[in-house]
């Protein structure tokens, strides 16, 4: 009979695995923060082309993403049942997966002017933002393989690597960024321009790094995982693609929702949208924090079930919702408790629209403070269902929640009941509360009776 490890055991298990891949997420998300900040005080246009241009890249690579987050739970399901063979099936084919969606997508960044001009965006900020993702759009393919071989990292448990690679990327991406933004040390000033090369100089980087490591660390070698990678594994492509898509899909309908509130929002106005930006910035900041324990969550959820452990798979996931609820309560304070000098990073307060920013950011962060244990729910309660290899029910869940409940609340009460920015927020509290609801009660109402996949 399988020993059933202790709260603690677990606590220890879960942090020693999730805080590296919480510290890789805040450092990923700090390369986005940096472009922000730099933005924020060359100019108000660019800061609001550079928020929308970065959600729209955002967009596309979370739905490209589902292939690399796919391959975690495969990885893990399959240490957890000794099958070494199907560690490096399932990683390749997630790489393959990658570069083939990163090239197709290419396209949407090329004409992304036009497309976002038909999203009622204002025509200067559509420019500016297509200039932007030009540029930033050729690292879709670097991005979504430095994603693949971060789940492949994360499901062996070599989460520190992640996290040095990635904290390297922030400081080398906001030298860069710095420099070809303002024209300094001999650099040119390239404004949005800059931000976009300096956002593709570093998915360059981190890719090499973590594929060296990857590929050559003594440890690691017996996976042979880039031995004639030009070899198709169709069964293992079907395989990948077949988890991953779900995913991705599941990905798509929450990002989706946020960046259909800063089209939205974009209708209100400009400096509505800076700040609609600075405070989605700071929500996703912490929101980094629920996503690490999500992942640690799947790896460890995956290999309790490819043992068909499922009293630790279940104690573990009541710890890691327990964890993630401690860390939302803070979040709330702080939104509730320190608005004003958290915005005043983002922006040059001698702005004449430094104002505006600030008043309009603070009154967005009390309504992030409504949602924080909802979306703390939701991710964690998908980390758990991606570990039994659950996502197509999760995926419909999710896409009702988000654009059948959620994005017509948000027009409602914005633009209907007269709330403007404030009520479009408030619908995004609507959705996930829909979605944290139904995917938690999937959970805990299928796995403690025996998993069985729909």
């Amino acid at each position: 009979m399988t020993q059933i490890l202790s709260r603690p055991a677990h606590a220890r298990a879960l942090l020693a695995l999730g805080l590296p891949l919480v510290g890789s997420h805040l450092a990923q998300m700090l390369l986005h923060v940096t472009d922000t900040v730099i933005l924020g005080w060359y100019g108000v246009t660019e800061l609001a082309a550079v928020v929308i241009g970065g959600s729209s890249f955002f967009v596309v690579f979370i739905l490209g993403s589902g292939f690399a987050q796919a391959v975690m739970p495969l990885v893990a399901q399959a240490v957890g049942r000794g099958e070494e063979a199907e560690v490096r099936r399932a990683t390749r084919m997630g790489l393959w997966l990658s570069i083939l969606f990163g090239v197709i997508s290419y396209p949407l960044f090329w004409w992304s002017g036009a497309i976002m001009e038909l999203l009622g965006q204002k025509p200067e900020v559509a420019a500016h933002a297509q200039v932007f993702l030009r540029i930033a759009g050729l690292g879709m393919v670097p991005a979504l393989l430095v994603m693949t071989l971060k789940s492949y990292l994360a499901a062996l448990e070599r989460t520190q690597v992640v996290l040095w690679v990635t904290v390297g990327a922030v400081f080398l991406n906001g030298a860069i960024c710095f420099a070809l933004v303002f024209g300094r040390w001999g650099m040119p000033e390239m404004g949005v321009a800059g931000a976009g090369l300096a956002s593709l100089s570093v998915q360059i980087f981190t890719i090499l790094a973590l594929g060296v490591y990857a590929g050559w660390l003594p440890e690691l070698r017996h996976f042979r995982l880039f031995q004639r990678f030009w070899r198709p594994d169709w069964h293992a492509l079907r395989w990948v693609f077949r988890l991953g898509l779900p995913i991705g899909l599941t990905s798509l309908a929450e990002s989706g929702l946020f960046q259909a509130s800063a089209i939205m929002m974009g209708w209100i106005g400009t400096v509505e949208l800076a700040a609609h930006g600075i405070a989605l910035q700071i929500v996703s900041l912490g929101f980094m924090v629920h996503l690490g324990l999500s992942n640690a969550t799947t790896v460890r959820t995956g290999r309790f079930a490819g043992a068909q452990d499922w009293g630790n798979l279940r104690r573990g996931g009541a710890i890691a919702i327990a964890l993630s609820a401690g860390v939302a309560l803070a979040q709330v304070a702080l939104y509730l408790g320190l608005p004003g000098p958290i915005i005043r990073l983002f922006i040059d307060a001698r702005s004449a629209e430094a104002p505006q920013i600030l008043a309009f950011g603070a009154v967005l962060l009390a309504v992030a403070a409504a949602f924080q244990f909802l979306d703390a729910a939701q991710v964690l309660a998908l980390g758990l269902l991606r570990g039994v290899h659950d996502t197509r029910v999760p995926m419909w869940i999710a896409t009702v929640s988000y654009w059948i409940v959620g994005i017509p609340a948000s027009y409602l009460l914005a633009f209907k009941a007269g709330y403007g920015g404030p009520g479009l927020w408030a619908g995004l509290v609507i959705g996930l509360a829909c979605a944290s609801a139904a995917l938690m009660a999937r959970f805990w109402l299928r796995v403690p009776r025996g998993y069985s996949a729909a």
